[in-house]
């Protein structure tokens, strides 16, 4: 399995751009990326040593079984 091409595709469609007005922009659009990336992350969530030891809560009673002689 071949690892997809990762080389970003730029493409000018107005105006005659030089080679250092291109290396700009790719240099401000590569720092937004890493910016908004490293921003993007997700802290772990922390628990504690009671949350960790302490019982589940049971599930609620289903009032669609019947049960007892009740039940019709």
């Amino acid at each position: 399995m071949t690892e997809p091409d990762k080389t970003p595709d730029v493409r000018l469609i107005r105006g005659n751009a030089n080679e250092e007005e291109i290396a700009a922009l790719i240099a401000v659009v590569t720092d937004a990326y890493e910016r908004e990336a490293a921003a993007a992350v997700i802290d772990e969530p922390v628990v504690s040593a009671w949350d960790r030891t302490r019982r589940p809560l049971r599930t609620p009673v289903r009032r669609d079984i019947p049960w007892g002689r009740f039940s019709g």
